[in-house]
């Protein structure tokens, strides 16, 4: 979009994906409403709090938009280092909560360096992959060093523990190696291992409330009252809102307090109870909108690095999206992924506005003439 004539509209505000931001807010809208009514007609304690952290990380992608794809690239593995310092402080000094140590308090801010780590692995995976010609991706060497660059932080953000973050950093960083040419027999065989290491890892590694959300997720009648209660509740709230669903502050399941957890993880039950299926259909047909145009904007990417990088970002959003929407329909284990600006929180909402601001970044890149931005 050009500056208009007139010149009243910076050119950088100009320049930005209007048509994107003003999907990402309709998205975060809705989500106030969404927690505005779980909280039984109330801006406090969340809708409030979530506008004001949405308008806060729109402001850091927007700022992040005028960072180059270069800057990206130079700070892409110092970043990682750093996070992944953090990651192991988290584990000598970090704050416990809920029977999980994965915050460091710094006193005036809490900080889960987990959630940098998103976002930071698709940038450090896309440069490592940069930087290798095209003919050695397809041979076993470099997937050495990769698998290092990926296993390490999930390994420390696993023994948080954190199985859910763990498998998003995973799959931003597989994400990385395929999109790079990373030949498929190397993730058949993956695949294989996994299936025949399954039981083995499901009896040792996981921790035993892991092992319950997964027996839970195979027959969720098992323990309807127990362990497999937020997934029969959540599935009974999306089915009794219908096609138009009950109506504003109408929901039973959330005011009535069967449904736990029906303003984070569970909101988008929440939600179509009272939105129905049109509103349902509507949220995820923005996301996919947004998603949409991400993979768009590593189509038009004019360098490898950016290519790869737009590619894993899209990804990482995509990841969020799905595996919540799975997770609450209970075609998926409850693994604690919240929907992004519909969940009460800061963290996936941080995540996706860095991963939208680099987005942003390169699609600037591709539609304007190298200069301006750092």
């Amino acid at each position: 979009m050009k500056a208009p004539v007139s010149g009243l509209i910076p050119a950088p505000l100009a320049q930005l994906p209007w048509r994107v931001l003003f999907l990402v807010i309709a998205i975060g809208v809705s989500g106030w409403v969404v927690l505005f009514s779980a909280a039984g007609g109330s801006l406090t304690p969340w809708a409030l709090r979530q506008a004001t952290l949405f308008c806060a990380f729109l402001g850091l992608a927007i700022v992040l938009s005028r960072v180059t794809p270069r800057t990206l690239s130079r700070i892409a593995l110092p970043g990682y280092v750093i996070v992944l310092v953090l990651l192991i402080l988290v584990e000598t000094l970090g704050a416990v909560r809920g029977g999980s140590q994965r915050w460091l308090d710094l006193g005036f801010i809490r900080l889960q360096p987990s959630e940098f780590m998103k976002p930071m692995i698709i940038l450090a995976m896309a440069k490592f992959y940069d930087g290798l010609p095209q003919v050695e991706v397809r041979r076993f060497g470099p997937l050495v060093p990769a698998g290092i660059l990926v296993g390490v932080p999930f390994l420390l953000v696993y023994l948080q523990p954190d199985l859910g973050t763990g498998l998003m950093i995973l799959g931003g960083g597989v994400t990385v190696m395929f999109l790079a040419g990373t030949p498929l027999r190397i993730f058949i065989g993956a695949a294989m291992a996994l299936g025949i290491a399954g039981p083995l890892a499901y009896n040792l590694l996981l921790h035993e409330y892991q092992r319950n959300r997964i027996a839970i997720f195979l027959n969720p009648e098992a323990d309807p009252l127990g362990t497999g209660y937020h997934i029969s509740q959540s599935k009974i709230a999306i089915g009794s809102g219908g096609l138009t669903g009950k109506g504003f502050l109408q929901g039973s399941q959330i005011h009535l307090d069967y449904l736990p957890e029906g303003h984070t993880d569970f909101a988008f039950a929440t939600m179509v109870e009272e939105w129905g299926l049109i509103g349902g259909l509507a949220v995820i047909v923005a996301f996919m909108l947004l998603i949409r145009w991400g993979i768009n904007v590593g189509l038009r990417a004019n360098t490898r690095f950016e290519r790869l990088t737009a590619g894993g970002l899209a990804t990482a959003i995509f990841f969020y999206f799905a595996i919540n929407l799975m997770m609450v329909m209970g075609l998926a284990p409850v693994v604690g992924i919240p929907l992004p600006f519909i969940s009460y929180g800061s963290s996936a909402q941080m995540t996706v506005m860095i991963c939208i601001g680099m987005l942003m970044s390169i699609d600037r890149q591709t539609r304007h003439a190298p200069g301006g931005g750092w």
